[in-house]
Parts: C-alpha cells; structure tokens; sequence
C-alpha cells in the first residue's frame, strides 16, 4: 500500500507498528517456497521446494519442471528433522516419501518412452506404516546398489539405527542388507569410488553429533562389512561431512583445533589437517546430508565458511588458505560442485534465499530459483547490520540488527521503535545478516528486530558453543536481555517495548527469559519448552539426551531442571505471552503450551493460546503461517498500544 501523501513525496505520520506494509501475512506463505538440498548432475540442477499452498508438500525439482508428482512428499522422518530424503546419479533418482516413509525410485528414461514428468515412482522398500525410515541416500548403479541409514521404529523402545544396502532392482523385503548398526546414531554412508570401501559416521548417548563424533571405514563385499575401524574423531571432537577423493583420500570436516575445518585421512591412516582458519566450516549435524564443501575434476577444493559472522564462499588453497570468491551471498549452504560449477542455497543481503550456481572460473553467479520473487518497493528494505554487546560476565554476544524501514510513513517526533527480540533454534543454529520477508514484515510496519546468536551458536568456533553447556537457560536469556538492553541504552529502541519471540529451543529461551527477567513486556513462544524435565522424559531418540549437556544429567539432575523451567517460575512472570503450537509436534508435544497457557491465564496475565491440526515441528501449511503471524502481530499491538493498519482476524486474549 503506498499513501497519496507518500507519492507527493511527504510520508505519513504514525505510530511505529501502526505503518501499512506492502509485506501480508499472505506473502510470508503464499507465493513463496522453502528451497532445500541442490544438487547438480550430468550439467542438470535438482532441488526441494517445501509449498506452502500444497499443505507443506516437498516436490522434487529437475531443472524447473517438477519430478515427482502429488500426493509423494519427498521428506525423512529420520532423527524427526529428516535431510537426505533424495539422491541422483546419471538421473536416476531414488527419494523418501514423508507418509510411508519407503524408498521409492525413479527409472532413467528409456529413450524417449516417457517424458521427464511422467515416471512413475516406484518403491523398492517394504511396507511397514512409516516404522521403517530412511535418510542420507547415496546410488552405488555400478552394482546397482543404493545405501541409506534407516531408523526402525518397530520394536518397542528406542528407534535402532542401521546403515543398510539395497538392491536397486529387488523388493527388498527384508529391509537391506545391515551393514552397520550398535551404536545410536548413524549418519553419512559414503562409498569410495571404486565401490570396496565405506565411510561413515557414528555417536551414542549422550553426545549430540556436535559434541563428540566417530569417522568409521570398512570393506564392502557380497556378504556385508568388514574390517571396520575407527580413523577419526573420537570424545570431545565432532567430525562431519566424509567424502572420498579418486585416490582413495577422505576428506572430512573437524574441530579438534576448537574451530571446524577440512582435514583428510590418506590411505595410510594418517591424518593431515587441509585447512587451520579461525573460521567455522559447515554445520551442525540436525538434518542428515548438509554439504559444505566439493571437489573439482582437477581436486581443487570448494567450500564455504564463517567469517565475523559472514558466511563466505571460495576455494582452498595449495599451503591450505581459504581464498573467497567475490560474490552476492551473506551465507552458502548444501554446496555441491561438479565439473567447473558448483551449486549452493545462497542467502543474500537485499533478496530472498536462492538457488544459484557458480562458474568457478570466471566467479560469476546465476540466480537459478528464489524462494519469493517478492520485490519490495524502494525504501521499503532494511539494511541488517552485524552488532556485537557484552553480556553480564563481560563476554562478548553478536547478533543482527534490523531497524525500521518504510518510505511511506515516519514516526512521531521523539518515538522510538518497539523491538522484538528474534530467536534461532537448535539452540546451535545461527542468524545471518540475509534479506527475509519475515524480517521486513516487522520492520516495515515500523518495529525493529535483533537477531541474537546468543552463547551456543555455531558459527564463532567451538568454544562460543559450548558457553551453553549445562548453562541453558541461564547463557542463551543473559544474552537476549543484555543485547535488548544495548538496543535500548543506545537509543536504537523503546526499553519499555521490547518483545521476544522463539521456537522450539528459541522457544524456550523466550519463555525462560519471560519469567526470569523483567526485561520484556511481551513474548511470543512458538513450540516452546516450558517443562524441561518433561521434554527429558517425552521426546524423540534423537534429543533424548540433548539435555543431560544443556541442562544436566537426567534423572541425577531433576533439580536443576526445575530450577530452569519456565513453568515452575510463574511468580516472577510479569509480562503477556502468546503460545502457538501444533497439535502433531513430537519434539516438542502440545501438552507443554497447555500446561504454560493454563498458568499464565491462572496468573491473571494476558495470554492467548493458538492450536493448529495438522502441524508437527514447524509450521508448514499456508494458513497456519498466516493465522499465526497475524495473531502476533495482533498480540503485540494490544499489549503496545498501537492500531494495526492490517485487517487481521482478532484473537482471543484472556485476561486483557
């Protein structure tokens, strides 16, 4: 929307938070795509797009036209976060559906027989009701092979892991050949070029695979595995990322050095380290095949790293240097190379999250999809910018700063923004300074945002991560109020209108920083813990230990737990809290919003509580993303005062 005044070139005056937004709920969800793990073979580009209008439906891409037809999702369950879900070698395509959770391949065509878009998956695992799930697919065609990690839920108790081998041709009915299983947790089965030997990686409880990982290789036969051993990695070191060389070298990623970086292990067994940067190389191990770096014909090394908190993409050089490549893009991710082009998901400052390649020749980059093809109007865009604070123990937070930003309106004389304080998960994910539509929905109706990537982020080496070891709760809120309050005492924003959203462990934090200061006068928890010995006791495999190095060993620890829960703090809540969950969530499950909603509203604070059917762990579905944005933003407006210029459904707020 744009004012007549703003056209004569004055702006309007209003209240921060009350400016009209070109930025709708409905674009935050509609026109818009969720693009994932890009790929490139044989000179072809294939990709994921999460769509929103198709009830969250992931479509396997080729080259712009879609390969796998409705109702297939191609999506893993494995760990719950999935990642993985397809592979391609010389177009042969093998991916997971997200319902049953099969292995389902798509054929090459046959000269000319069938178009691209009309082949007809077919399943090559058993039917099992989604108890048999599989990630990280990697073709073997030479034998006609494929090797995945599979997580069987069948049996009662914990999921077991396996690396299993399946025949391309075959039905597979009973689930692969093991090749690997015993410890917890598997990951990344990577096969050597010549097909004898296999790589992969491996943890038990209580690690998470950022803590302290293992690097296996074994020998491949008609019969199985054997000779498997150790070659890497080991207690107190993650190890991520093993891919072969064609001299039998194996690369992979480490941070024994206390930052990750390449490092290979020759045939010998001898390790050498690639790369010895202070900067961060890849990313934590949530979801299951995330490359950050590939290889040239020639063996020249690609990849992508954090820098100041910038991510940066270039190659490696001969003494072992990281030379960047002068490029439009604040963070790469999911890198893949083939010939002279590599192929990443690009973040970019002034556009949305992009699939893009990049000729490693001459540098130049070409915007291949966009996740939103949304232009905003000029003056219409923040400009984020990196900002770093001292916490209360005087060490030092960094975060992103976005201020508000609309052409067509300015505040009254003398006001200062409201700010909301914005959240990543994991709790080790990050936040970069890249364009986002959900940024710019805040900002252009006049509020100003802090990403805050608290103590526990990745990004800035292994020790700022584990500044949250047995300390969540107590790093992660520290660093939020500290950094609100910098905003705040340097003028950038209102102190007495400074919000805090989250989800899942943002979620938490948000919560968590909601009743243990009184900082904020307003929260938004979007599947959020309020219970941590509750989420100790009722969650997924894959975090049922997260905790013991977040929090402290459970059940030895019950106390500590308590003492950090949300819930259990509700005397010294003094501000009004939206919680938005889905009912599907098992992660995080519905019965911990309900539990907080009923306190609070027992308090006697504001708080409204909204339930979506249909919704796990994350928001998918178009009008859920909607309703829930509106219903924020709604929220926000009550509690500050100010008139929405949208034209949003009310919600229902007890206790106002």
């Amino acid at each position: 929307m744009t004012t007549t005044a703003a056209i004569m070139g004055t702006p309007t005056v209003a209240p921060y938070g009350a400016w009209a937004s070109p930025v709708s709920s409905a674009s935050l969800a509609g026109d818009r795509v969720a693009l994932d793990q890009p790929s490139i073979d044989s000179g072809h580009l294939y990709w994921l797009e999460g769509r929103g209008t198709e009830g969250g439906r992931v479509v396997l891409v080729r080259d712009g036209q879609d390969l796998t037809p409705a109702p297939f999702n191609v999506r893993s369950r494995v760990h719950e976060y999935g990642g993985g879900a397809y592979t391609v070698e010389a177009d042969v395509v093998a991916f997971v559906d997200f319902t049953d959770q099969r292995v389902h391949v798509l054929d090459r065509p046959g000269d000319g027989a069938q178009a691209l878009g009309e082949r007809l998956p077919r399943a090559i695992t058993p039917e099992s009701d989604g108890l048999l799930r599989h990630a990280d697919l990697r073709l073997d065609l030479a034998r006609r092979q494929l090797f995945c990690v599979r997580e069987d839920h069948r049996a009662e108790g914990e999921a077991v892991s396996a690396i299993v081998r399946l025949d391309l041709d075959g039905e597979n009915a009973e689930g692969g050949t093991v090749l690997v299983e015993g410890p917890d947790f598997l990951s990344a089965p990577r096969l050597s070029p010549d097909g004898t030997r296999l790589a992969w990686l491996q943890w038990s409880h209580p690690n998470m695979p950022w803590d302290s990982t293992e690097l296996w290789t074994g020998t491949v036969g008609d019969d199985g595995l054997t000779g498997a051993q150790r070659v890497a990695g080991g207690e107190g070191v993650a190890v991520t990322e093993p891919r072969w060389t064609a001299d039998g070298t194996l690369l992979h990623l480490s941070d024994a050095s206390g930052w990750a970086n390449l490092a290979a292990v020759d045939p010998t067994g001898a390790i050498t380290a690639v790369t010895t940067a202070d900067h961060e190389l890849g990313w934590p191990q949530w979801v299951f095949d995330r490359p950050s770096f590939g290889s040239t014909a020639d063996g020249t090394i690609v990849c992508t790293w954090f820098e100041d908190g910038l991510g940066r993409l270039g190659t490696v050089s001969t003494g072992g240097g990281l030379v960047p490549l002068d490029l439009a893009g604040v963070a790469f991710d999911h890198v893949r190379v083939e010939g002279r082009t590599a192929v990443a998901l690009v973040d970019r400052a002034d556009r949305s999250r992009a699939v893009a390649t990049v000729d490693l020749d001459s540098g130049a980059m070409e915007v291949v999809r966009e996740e939103s093809a949304v232009d905003l109007p000029d003056g219409m865009l923040s400009t984020p910018e990196n900002v770093s604070w001292t916490n209360t123990v005087g060490e030092t937070v960094h975060g992103v700063f976005h201020a508000p930003a609309n052409a067509d309106f300015v505040a009254p004389e003398g006001e200062l923004p409201p700010l909301v304080v914005r959240l990543h998960g994991g709790p080790t994910s990050m936040t970069v300074a890249a364009f986002s539509l959900d940024t710019a929905y805040w900002t252009s109706r006049g509020l100003a945002v802090l990403d805050v990537n608290y103590g526990g982020s990745t990004g800035y080496g292994r020790a700022y991560r584990e500044r949250l070891k047995g300390q969540w709760g107590v790093v992660d809120v520290d660093d939020c109020s500290s950094g609100a309050r910098a905003m705040a005492e340097q003028g950038r924003v209102d102190g007495s209108r400074l919000a805090i959203r989250g989800g899942s462990a943002g979620g938490f934090t948000t919560l968590a920083a909601l009743t243990g200061t009184d900082v904020f006068a307003v929260g938004a928890s979007y599947f959020g813990v309020g219970d941590l010995a509750a989420l100790a006791r009722d969650t997924h495999k894959f975090e049922s230990r997260y905790l013991d190095g977040l929090v402290a060993p459970w059940p030895d620890g019950e106390a500590v737990y308590r003492e950090r829960s949300p819930l259990h703090h509700l005397d010294a809540l003094s501000a009004p809290m939206i919680l938005l969950q889905g009912l599907d969530d098992r992660v995080v499950p519905p019965n911990q919003a309900n539990e907080m909603a009923d306190a609070v509203r027992a308090k006697g604070l504001p708080v409204a509580h909204l339930e979506f059917d249909g919704e796990g762990h994350g928001f998918r579905r178009a009008e859920t993303i909607v309703r829930a944005r509106d219903a924020e933003a709604y929220f926000y407006a009550r509690i500050f005062g100010y008139q929405l210029a949208d034209d949003v459904a009310p919600v229902d707020i007890d206790n106002l």
